[in-house]
């Protein structure tokens, strides 16, 4: 962790008072004793910190927990090696699934029903979900019948094919890269979302981006320290405020602070406590509303990050936030360690929403823009290792 220095505590500035009227005339109650005050890791100066604030700075002690990637760092090799990163990646999820189609095709003689409800089984098992795999069944068996094929072999790219079909939710536009923006980031303990907001704010610097992190997820515990520590290695500014502090007023004060250094991309760390759904919702309308009345001409993006794991049940996260909020993105993290890669198809078939990134290691180059193509190729892509 990394060596800090405490600035003295500061005064009661104007930030906390424009922030109680700005929450007061828009009718949002501020709950007796709640903290409405945020700090920022930032140069101070350009935009006075309020009462209770800390101030950090990192010294020349400070040593990082792990050594840090070089944002940017061999761009094009980067590129070139992420879709052999990602077969080796997707190695669980091939065996849980195309280790067993592959023996349907050469184990049938002719394709009937039966032929069909094996691969269903599989697909099914693998996380696809019951919905999207009965329509890549469907689709798969219409081909079958428009093309006249005989043999179960002859399935294989029809059924590639058919996957990729079910997986196309229209153009996954960025446009958060190309305007200001503000990109709020949710998900559940343990599914890797500080890591991720650190590794696309290291990713956008690169880009040339100047990058703002808004530090509101002030309900865990050592969530800002950790940003922290991301904020250093990538090379960004960040504000944040006290454990169990707003976090409205976190981001309020992260709004001013990007406005103020003309930042291209806001990227806010929020909570998603989805054990008390209401509370979320409203959290998360009460961050949208100052959004709208202090940077309405940002473009506004939403991701939820999921741990692809936990499986059918990072679909139902996915349906539960889809509930709370509108929802542009999924990030599915810790691909290479799991045998449920598949769930990256429900959700983009059963759902609807763009999958927009894929994690398959710790490194930030292992953080890549997600292709639905270019993953269900992956999945059917065998390795040396693996045909021995």
């Amino acid at each position: 962790m990394f060596g800090r220095k405490k600035k003295k505590r500061l005064k009661k500035g104007q930030s906390e008072n424009r922030i109680e009227e700005n929450l007061q005339e828009s009718g949002e109650a501020i709950p007796s004793g709640e903290t409405v005050s945020s700090g920022e890791a930032v140069p101070s100066g350009e935009m006075e910190p309020s009462e209770e604030a800390e101030v950090f700075e990192l010294t020349e002690e400070s040593e990082a927990a792990e050594p840090a990637e070089e944002p940017g760092e061999n761009c094009s090799e980067e590129n070139m090696g992420f879709f052999r990163r990602l077969v080796s990646g997707l190695t669980k999820t091939r065996k849980n699934i195309v280790f067993g189609i592959d023996s349907i095709f050469k184990g049938f003689s002719h394709i009937d029903d039966e032929f069909y409800e094996e691969i269903e089984e599989i697909l099914v098992m693998g996380d696809i979900g019951v919905r999207s795999t009965e329509a890549i069944i469907d689709d798969l068996k219409m081909k079958v019948k428009e093309q006249r094929i005989k043999e179960p072999a002859d399935c294989k790219q029809l059924l590639i094919d058919s996957i990729k079909t079910q997986m196309q939710v229209g153009e996954t536009a960025y446009r958060f890269e190309e305007e200001t923006s503000v990109v709020l980031v949710i998900g559940v303990n343990g599914v890797g979302k500080t890591t991720t907001i650190g590794k696309l704010a290291s990713k956008l610097k690169a880009q040339g981006k100047k990058v703002i992190l808004g530090a509101a997820d002030t309900f865990r515990a050592a969530a800002g320290e950790q940003l922290t520590e991301w904020a250093h290695r990538a090379g960004v500014e960040i504000v944040g405020g006290q454990e169990g502090s707003d976090p409205a007023s976190v981001v309020y004060d992260a709004v001013q602070a990007a406005k103020a250094r003309k930042a291209d991309v806001l990227l806010v760390d929020t909570a998603g406590r989805l054990h008390n759904k209401k509370n979320l919702m409203e959290e998360l309308k009460k961050i949208n509303r100052i959004l709208e009345r202090e940077y309405p001409d940002a473009y506004r993006e939403t991701l939820v990050v999921l741990d692809a794991t936990t499986g059918q049940n990072a679909l139902n996260q996915a349906k539960q936030f889809s509930e709370a909020a509108e929802i542009t993105g999924i990030v599915l993290t810790k691909m290479d360690g799991t045998a449920k890669g598949g769930i990256a198809v429900a959700i983009q078939a059963e759902l609807g929403i763009p999958v927009k990134y894929i994690g398959v290691g710790e490194k930030i180059e292992d953080l890549q823009k997600f292709d639905a193509d270019q993953f269900v190729d992956a999945l059917f892509t065998m390795q040396e290792e693996e045909n021995e």
